[in-house]
């Protein structure tokens, strides 16, 4: 009975800072619904294999929850500033400015670096939390999936679209 009340109080004191990573991850997904990809990217030329749009939003919406757990729980087990939580920091600098650079200022190849450092930073994320936390570093495995995916789409409508942009 002690353990449970124990573990109960746990969580209650671990909320505020649950709530403070799913503001912060929502701070970042604001960038994706702010920069709508709208009719200059309707008038690109895709890729086959591009998803079609419908599947964009429940992929984020999953993906942005995982992104916050995974930071909320490097940051419970160890409430610092962290190589782990420096690199979490970066990659939801560089997510939200992937859709300004993409979609607000229509300029896919500076997109494409900055989805490439994204790419870097969440791979760093999953070295750095693999010792913290393991479940933090397998959330992040499948947004580093859907990253590397998303810069393949990106370098692809760049190489596909250069005499258009």
């Amino acid at each position: 009975m002690e353990r449970r009340v124990s573990t109960r109080k746990q969580a209650i004191a671990s909320a505020p800072s649950l709530l403070a990573f799913a503001v912060l991850v929502t701070v970042t997904a604001w960038s994706g619904i702010y920069f709508d990809p709208g009719d200059w990217y309707r008038g690109l030329i895709k890729p086959a294999w591009t998803p079609p749009d419908w599947m964009f939003p429940p992929v984020w919406a999953v993906l942005y929850a995982a992104i916050a757990i995974a930071g909320w729980r490097v940051w419970r087990a160890a409430p610092r500033l962290s190589l782990a939580l420096l690199l979490w920091l970066m990659q939801s600098a560089f997510n939200a400015a992937w859709s300004w650079l993409f979609f607000g200022l229509h300029v896919p190849l500076l997109a494409f670096l900055d989805v490439v450092l994204l790419l870097l930073t969440v791979l760093g994320f999953i070295l750095a939390a693999f010792r913290l936390s393991r479940i933090a570093a397998v959330l992040f495995v499948f947004y580093a999936l859907w990253v590397a995916f998303a810069a393949a789409l990106n370098y692809s409508l760049w190489k596909l679209n250069l005499g258009l942009i």
